[in-house]
Parts: C-alpha cells; structure tokens; sequence
C-alpha cells in the first residue's frame, strides 16, 4: 500500500541509514552506499561527505541524488526518493552536530563530533530537493 504524502515525509524524517545511490557512469552500475542524512518534511534531504570522495565527484557530475531508507518491524515499509541537487556548501561543525545527534546517543555526540571534524577531513554538505517518490507499507509478514 503507498504511503500518503505526509507519512512518506514523516517516515524520511525518522533517523534510518539510507542507501544514497548516484550514476556511475558509462558500464557502470550506480554507487550506492549507506549514509546518514536529514529531513525535515516539506524541506531538502541533505547529507554529509567528503570533499575528495567518489562520490561527491559522481554527484557534482550528475546533479542529481537518489536516497532509499527501509524498515522491517513492526511492518515492511520503505521510501526512495531521487531529486536534483540543490546547493553545496562547507560542512560546519553544527551541521555535523546535528548529525550526529540525529543517530547517536547523547553522551557520545561530542566525542564523535570532535573526532569526525579532526579526522575526516573536509566535509561538504550536499541539499537535495525531493522531486519523485516511492513508498510503500507491505504490512508485517
């Protein structure tokens, strides 16, 4: 059964860890990695990657995104969502924050914020604006 409009987005806005696919290129299947990311319904999906990577390289290219997250209790429900690239910009360390936050418990946000921005190197964070959707609830089995 797909999802309504605001379940879809308040299903996104759940702290999953999405798999971020992008075009590869000629003879290539799509990159497709897990990620954190953020969401607010209504606004962009933005997440946080290297400035060096391959895959902020792949994505400046194609200009555009696609995200899929998923649970299997209490039911079997997923959203993929693919849009265009809307903005790049310096990773801060609120941003990272924020992030963190999002996924992590409380009492170990601040040692892996200080240790992320130390050791990752430079981050950028990459908006993207939700233009097609997929969802779907197949029930529990």
């Amino acid at each position: 059964m797909a999802l309504s409009r605001a379940e879809r987005e308040q299903f996104l806005a759940e702290p999953h860890i999405a798999a971020l696919a992008v075009d590869a290129g000629a003879g290539r299947a799509p990159l497709t990695v897990p990620i954190w990311y953020q969401y607010a319904p209504g606004g962009d999906v933005w997440v946080l990657t290297g400035a060096t990577s391959r895959k902020y390289e792949l994505i400046k290219a194609s200009g555009r995104l696609s995200l899929m997250v998923d649970r299997v209790e209490p039911t079997i429900r997923y959203v993929s969502v693919e849009g265009p690239v809307t903005g790049t910009e310096p990773a801060t360390r609120e941003l990272l924050r924020e992030m963190a936050a999002r996924y992590l418990p409380a009492e170990k946000v601040d040692g892996y914020v200080d240790f992320a921005w130390e050791q990752h190197g430079e981050q950028l964070v990459i908006r993207m604006r939700p233009e097609h959707w997929l969802s779907s609830d197949l029930g529990s089995v």
